[in-house]
């Protein structure tokens, strides 16, 4: 099958719409309600149809692409660039960048901004062996200086941008300059050239816990947020997220007005407003517990209510009410299926073996799940994952719809 290209699919009537080309205010950071329940970035996840089906059925504050090369992105990597796609309604919507050279994410931050995006996260906590090896994610942990001179980069490239002044990175990279003008033609310019925030998601380490400098050295640079994992990069994703880390961060930045945000082992709502609450954190990022569930986020504005409930009485707390909303198994395959359909759109049956792993998670939950996710990891094409939810739903165990399903021209816009 022949893919249709990205933006085309990821890009409806609405993005035509000038009130919505533009990125929002550079405040956007503080005019989302606290505390914040946001999507954090995941390498190999958040490609642009996860984003969307997060966007459509979860509605978090604030999404991050899945971190994006900086050198990948001027040397014309088709990777990056299409990771740099994105819909209207995943708005706030915030770029994620990594890379070791501050004069490259001073290039990349004018074509961040020339694509509408709201915000851009610097990736300093990337715990691969391949990425710290050049001095990129988690080892800037250990090169403050250089870590502050990205920021200050960044920063630099987005204010060349609201200046008016031509693009350096299509001056410098001829690859990004033909890329951008084929784009152009399919989408209408921004008119309105509005600084955009940076931010950094971090960890609290490299071999060991440094969390009260390192966080010292950020604020120097004054970004609008910092998100912490809570585990070292030696850790990389064993062991628990030290929250209590997490917990001096905020303390440390008290008064700075950059926003801390924590992740790690966010399983529910629940476990997120635990959290907030013994932390002081100004939000949270979920990630995994995202994969296969949209409807994590759903209760969000409850979060909200109890925390302020917290404040004043706290012993009238009834945490039953973030509990999720049991979802029908028909609603859940009906959103797999417009998940399936749009990534093989996006990028071809070709690479559909990259889909597998959300098909997987959209199997839990309800009877059979097991056994229908041992054969859904190994589908060809969004075809086959149909014919399985068709063969499972004819099933006399299978579960009675509850629920109309939308059909996919009414999902995928």
């Amino acid at each position: 099958m022949e893919k249709e290209p990205i933006e085309s699919r990821l890009n409806d009537e609405t993005s035509k719409a000038s009130q919505l080309n533009r990125p929002v205010e550079e405040t956007f950071w503080r005019r989302l309600k606290k505390p914040i329940v946001g999507l954090s970035p995941m390498d190999g996840v958040t490609d642009p149809c996860f984003r969307l089906m997060m966007a459509l059925h979860g509605r978090p504050d604030l999404i991050m692409t899945e971190f994006l090369s900086v050198d990948g992105i001027c040397h014309g990597a088709e990777s990056a660039l299409q990771g740099l796609a994105f819909h209207e309604s995943e708005r706030p919507i915030i770029a994620q960048l990594y890379g070791p050279t501050p004069e490259t994410f001073y290039h990349v931050a004018q074509l961040v901004c020339e694509l509408g995006f709201d915000g851009l996260d610097i990736n300093m906590g990337c715990p691969s062996k391949k990425v710290s090896a050049l001095g990129s994610g988690a080892a800037l942990i250990q090169d403050p200086p250089r870590a502050q001179a990205i920021v200050e980069a960044a920063k630099a490239g987005i204010a060349r941008w609201v200046s008016g002044a031509p693009l350096s990175i299509c001056q410098k990279y001829p690859l990004v300059a033909d890329w951008l003008a084929g784009r152009k033609k399919k989408n209408t310019p921004i008119d309105d050239r509005r600084s955009i925030p940076v931010s950094v998601k971090t960890r609290i380490g490299v071999d060991r816990i440094v969390i009260g400098d390192w966080i010292a050295a950020l604020l120097e640079a004054r970004p609008a947020a910092i998100s912490i994992h809570g585990r070292t990069l030696k850790q990389g994703y064993r062991g628990d997220a030290d929250w209590d880390k997490i917990a001096e961060a905020a303390e440390i930045a008290q008064g700075s007005g950059t926003f801390i945000l924590g992740n790690g082992d966010l399983r529910s709502l629940k476990d997120a407003f635990l959290r907030i609450r013994k932390t002081g954190v100004d939000g949270v990022l979920i990630g995994r517990a995202a994969m296969g569930n949209p409807w994590i986020f759903h209760r969000k504005e409850i979060l909200r209510a109890i925390s302020a409930q917290a404040e004043s009485v706290p012993n009238a707390i009834d945490l039953s009410l973030l509990e999720e909303r049991p979802v029908s198994t028909h609603s859940r395959f009906a959103v797999a299926l417009q998940h399936a359909r749009l990534f093989q759109a996006s990028y071809g049956e070709r690479y559909f073996k990259g889909m597998r792993k959300h098909l997987g998670s959209y199997c839990r939950g309800f009877e059979g799940a097991r056994a229908l996710r041992s054969k859904m990891v190994r589908v060809l094409n969004a075809e086959e994952a149909a014919a399985l939810i068709k063969d499972y739903l004819s099933h006399p165990t299978a579960p009675p719809a509850s629920t109309t399903i939308q059909s996919d021209a009414q999902l995928t816009r």
